[in-house]
């Protein structure tokens, strides 16, 4: 084999190898994170776990992907140990997809039908489809099936390109021999398989490379099986090492990964051979072929699975046998870090569908914070003023932890509305810790007062009674809004924000009058507009997320320009909805 054969054979593996990883990251970038969604919710029975591991791994075509997927379920607490069992079977079936797609290189026959079939006959049709919608498609969707459909013609080309560099090799009888040593010893092919899949990561890749080799006709059947079972033990690789550094039941996950197919393999193996010693299987010394290789590859995994899977519990109690519990073990995370596992990054739309999880419940506890804090000016409470500063600091982290994981997110090749989408969680996230930074301040005013043991009057009473209900809607109304990214409720935000700085000036002005009749102090005074201030603050951070949901669709957040802009094109809707709310919240 000369020297320019092998550069086409390793250019062949490298278009072979790019054009599967450009076309899975494409496929997982086009489902945004649903299939991965699915697949956190969707796994209450067994059979039913195992169809959605079978169909995500057959659409993102990376059975390793859809483990490692699993493995950070694992290790986030959303999903358990025997959940988790079922969809690595099914994803172990669902890899067998793409070497059934990659058979189709070994068609042959004069048939049009089949010529149409071949590869070489779509390909270049696909990747001018493809390249063609990269290069002129406005939408970024269409750019990515674009990227999928050009993904898929590259990784086609690679394997008739590896195809042909290795004709060559048919006539060679060492390489003969090598093939004939891994029949005669099965041991050997199946290490064979396991090193080369473990080394490129990726089961599915491995099957080609095979299948690209069996195309020379001189890899037999009996070479080419153990090389498969070993392809299924080299696949765990990368879920073993997504488990180090986790947490032990994200471990156990990986193990249990790796059980299923050492295991899977061990019975197919010894059953296998047990009959081909009794039977003497005739195609056994036949030449494999790509068609071949795909029916191998099914059968043994669909085999393990149907065996494997009613002894699912046993596979979970083994793998927690190999990572056992520590004594009085300490779990050090923080509440946010169940959403955000770094091996979500790997699935950038699931990622952020992650991290808006997160930021909802920060959300949820700035906004649960300041509702508290608003109780303890009537009646002050220490437990509950403590649990004001406990959720405050929570929030303070969940800045931290949410913010380092978004810029990551935001190195990543993201969709358009992905894009977008961690644009406005970077925006929302300083108003909500600053929402919970105002509780803090009622929480001080709250203390100054039970110390100073001051008392508003009935008037003031009566009016900061309106007035809380006013917040308590606006934060209800944000909270609302920014889980289920609602534009309608959106604008109500602003005309209810604009109620409540009415109410701050109104507030202050009777505050005047009653310190000018004497029904009030000035230190009195003071305290009402520091708590005023704090909440007119609060309406603000309020509306400023409103702003950033109605205005994801443009560039920037120049909120005030906006703002105007939002109040000229719908006055109507704004003045009638500012005269129900100015109704609703009439001061006393």
């Amino acid at each position: 084999m000369s020297i320019f054969k092998v550069l086409e054979m390793v250019g062949g593996l490298a278009l072979f190898l790019y054009g599967m990883h450009i076309m899975g990251e494409s496929l997982a970038k086009v489902s945004g994170g649903k299939l991965e969604a699915i697949l956190e919710k969707f796994t209450s029975t067994p059979l039913k776990a195992v169809l959605l591991g079978l169909g995500v791994t057959a659409v993102i075509q990376s059975s390793s992907a859809t483990t490692v997927m699993v493995v950070g379920f694992v290790n986030s607490g959303i999903m358990k140990l025997n959940q988790a069992a079922g969809i690595i079977m099914g994803a172990n079936v669902g890899t067998t997809v793409t070497s059934w797609i990659l058979s189709l290189t070994g068609l042959e026959g004069d048939n049009v039908v089949l010529a149409l079939c071949k590869p070489s006959a779509f390909s270049p049709v696909l990747a001018l489809i493809g390249v063609s919608l990269i290069l002129f498609a406005k939408s970024g969707r269409k750019q990515d099936v674009g990227t999928i459909l050009a993904g898929f013609a590259i990784l086609m080309t690679g394997m008739e390109t590896m195809s042909g560099a290795m004709k060559p090799l048919a006539g060679n009888d060492q390489f003969k021999q090598l093939f004939l040593l891994f029949g005669e010893n099965p041991a050997l092919g199946i290490l064979a398989g396991t090193v080369l899949t473990a080394v490129i990561q990726s089961s599915s890749a491995s099957v080609g490379i095979l299948q690209a080799l069996c195309l020379t006709g001189t890899v037999p059947f009996s070479s080419a099986i153990p090389i498969i079972m070993g392809q299924n033990i080299g696949t765990c690789a990368t879920a073993l090492i997504s488990g180090v550094g986790a947490s032990k039941n994200a471990k156990r996950a990986s193990f249990l990964h790796l059980y299923f197919n050492l295991i899977g393999t061990l019975l197919f193996v010894i059953v296998f051979y047990i009959l081909h010693s009794i039977l003497d299987f005739a195609f056994m010394n036949q030449a494999a072929t790509g068609a071949g290789i795909a029916v191998v590859h099914s059968v043994f995994n669909i085999s393990a699975t149907l065996v494997l899977l009613p002894f699912r519990d046993g596979l979970v109690k083994l793998s927690m046998l190999t990572v056992r519990d520590g004594k009085e073990e300490r779990e050090e995370k923080q509440a946010v870090s169940r959403f955000l596992d770094e091996r979500f990054l790997e699935r950038p739309a699931f990622a952020i569908a992650q991290a808006k999880k997160a930021s909802v419940e920060m959300a949820g506890f700035a906004m649960d914070a300041v509702s508290q804090s608003i109780s303890l000016l009537t009646s002050y409470d220490k437990k509950r003023a403590k649990k004001v500063l406990e959720l405050e600091d929570l929030v303070d982290r969940y800045e931290d932890d949410l913010g380092a994981y978004l810029m990551k997110l935001g190195n990543a090749d993201l969709s358009e509305r992905d894009s977008q989408r961690v644009s406005l969680m970077l925006h929302c996230m300083g108003d909500f810790e600053r929402i919970s930074d105002h509780a803090c301040n009622i929480v001080e005013t709250a203390e100054r007062m039970q110390k100073k043991e001051e008392e508003f009057s009935e008037k003031a009473l009566l009016e900061l009674k309106v007035y809380k209900k006013a917040v308590r809607e606006i934060l209800r109304l944000t909270r609302e809004l920014y889980e289920g990214e609602d534009v309608l409720l959106a604008m109500e935000v602003e005309p209810l924000e604009e109620v409540i700085d009415t109410l701050t000036d109104e507030m202050k002005k009777r505050h005047i009058k009653r310190l000018r009749k004497g029904k009030c102090t000035i230190g009195l005074g003071f305290v009402l507009s520091d708590i005023t201030t704090d909440l007119e603050r609060v309406a603000d951070h309020c509306s400023n997320v409103a702003i950033g949901l109605l205005q994801i669709e443009e560039e920037g957040f120049e909120s005030h320009d906006y703002l105007d802009q939002l109040k000229e094109e719908d006055a109507e809707r704004f003045k009638r909805r500012y005269k129900m709310y100015k109704k609703k919240y009439r001061l006393p």
